[in-house]
């Protein structure tokens, strides 16, 4: 272990080794949430969790919704009451062990990365709509260089600019919802209410029975990826504990319906096999026709527009979450002690640098025009991230029995209720031994996983800095109290 004098957070210059800036409001944070966790899940992936479960692909965004709300109710309580930096990460640091607090930061920041790059590739497949002859890998470098710019500003102009890219995409899923429940309960004139009657044509609501459900987990939780925010920003919110409780109840509530909802309409007005084949093309989206039922003669294009939106506004907070776990790792001696440093604004350059350089792997992949790719990321992240969600369920109910009552809300059911979450998680994990893809990305997790739990035992082990993570839990309390 070093000693508090050893550890570089103890530097006299603050932009060699600084703070983050505690400048996002409670609205920003919830919006970053939804930012990130609102992407092309929805637009790009759904099409294949359609064809993989048919109708029934509700029922896999129902248990999905509830896993999800499981995850964030529970940070959002430890985060409430610790705003640490390196969020979940560091809080697994201290109520587990060191280790499980880096392996966790790792393999979150390979989900930031795969989710950057997914958005980013799918933004190229989007840009081509309007320029058919734009290369996707230009796509990819163009959209990175824009989202990598927003968050070397400031963190003040990252939370505005998210809160807007947010703000639009929610708005225009409520949209849809209202339109589409018009469409299926009370039609139009002309135009007879659709019903939900394609919800049992082509072969009944379950065409491939629960083994349809089971299998699309593994593409339907890729789409609440980002829900993690909510912990991460704790360190460089305003109010903390305010914002954290704020923005957890709202995001939970609106993605747990949105997507639901949105799903629902989706395959009540479109006949599952025709939706299922439209994914990953925006002119022949399930969005895209139901705007088409309302006789919008720019509806691709606004559709477009919008998916476009979504899909950066995802790649901004997860560049904005990898960089932060590079910070948190490095203040905690358990990276390379150049990624703590941040600019006079409190921005970890030197971590964004890093993680732009994840979109550069993505960019040399799409000039070889590899096929499968989008799929291939979503499966990797999910591998990851069920990981990452599991641990942070574990550090919950560890947590838990040191409560000290002075959270501001707690989860319904405490640990009952982190329990069943997990089991939800491994049902979701059980499906790496009949999805392809999964197994794939198994290949890819499983030598990570090897690879950084070597370099902890023979390197990070000896370097950990407890004091640095004792140090970060005292200057979340203290900014707690300011507000309290």
């Amino acid at each position: 272990m070093t000693s508090p004098s050893s550890h570089p957070s103890t530097a006299s210059d603050p932009h060699e080794h600084g703070h983050l800036s505690r400048s996002l409001t409670h609205r920003q944070m919830a919006m970053i949430a939804m930012g990130s966790a609102l992407g092309t899940g929805l637009f790009l992936g759904s099409g294949d969790a359609i064809a993989v479960a048919g109708p029934a692909v509700i029922i896999s965004f129902a248990i999905g919704s509830a896993i999800a709300m499981t995850i964030a109710l529970a940070m959002g309580e430890m985060a409430s009451r610790h705003p640490v930096q390196g969020g979940f990460g560091t809080l697994a640091a201290r109520y587990l062990s060191p280790f499980w607090g880096y392996l966790v930061r790792w393999l979150y920041w390979i989900v930031t990365v795969g989710v950057t790059a997914a958005e980013l590739y799918a933004c190229s497949l989007y840009l081509q709509f309007w320029a058919p002859d734009l290369p996707q890998w230009a796509g990819v470098a163009i959209l990175g260089a824009i989202v990598v710019a927003i968050n070397v500003v400031s963190v003040k102009s990252f939370g505005t600019i998210e809160f807007w890219l947010s703000s639009i995409k929610v708005i225009a899923v409520v949209v849809f919802i209202l339109v589409g429940l018009c469409l299926v309960f009370f039609g139009l004139p002309g135009t007879p209410a659709a019903g939900v009657s394609n919800w049992t044509n082509d072969g009944g609501f379950m065409p491939f029975g629960f083994k349809g459900v089971w299998v699309s987990m593994a593409l339907v939780m890729f789409s609440f990826g980002g829900i993690e925010m909510l912990s991460i920003s704790a360190a460089e919110a305003k109010d903390p504990a305010r914002s954290i409780r704020t923005a957890a109840q709202s995001t939970v509530i609106r993605l747990s319906f949105f997507y639901v909802v949105a799903i629902g309409i989706i395959v009540a007005l479109v006949p599952w096999k025709e939706a299922s084949g439209a994914a990953g093309d925006v002119r022949l989206s399930p969005f895209v026709m139901v705007f088409h039922e309302l006789g919008i003669p720019a509806a691709a294009g606004l559709t477009n527009l919008i998916v476009v939106i979504t899909a950066l506004s995802a790649a901004n907070a997860n560049v904005y979450a990898g960089s932060r776990f590079l910070h948190s790792l490095a203040a905690d001696s358990l990276a390379p002690q150049m990624l703590e440093r941040t600019t006079r604004r409190g921005i970890p350059l030197p971590g964004i640098i890093v993680h732009a350089c994840g979109i550069l792997v993505v960019v040399v992949l799409a000039m070889t025009g590899i096929g499968g790719l989008f799929p291939l990321i979503m499966s990797t992240v999910i591998f990851s991230a069920v990981i990452v969600w599991v641990l942070i369920l574990v550090t919950y109910v560890v947590y838990h029995r040191t409560r000290d009552g002075r959270e501001l809300f707690r989860m319904p059911g405490g640990v009952v209720t982190a329990i069943a979450g997990i089991a939800g998680l491994l049902f979701v994990f059980s499906t790496v031994i009949a999805v392809e893809r999964m197994q794939l990305a198994a290949m890819v997790g499983i030598p990570f996983v090897l690879l950084v739990t070597l370099a902890y035992v023979l390197v990070f082990r000896h370097r950990i800095s407890v004091e640095a993570i004792d140090a970060s839990f005292a200057e979340a309390e203290k900014a707690r109290a300011d507000f309290s």
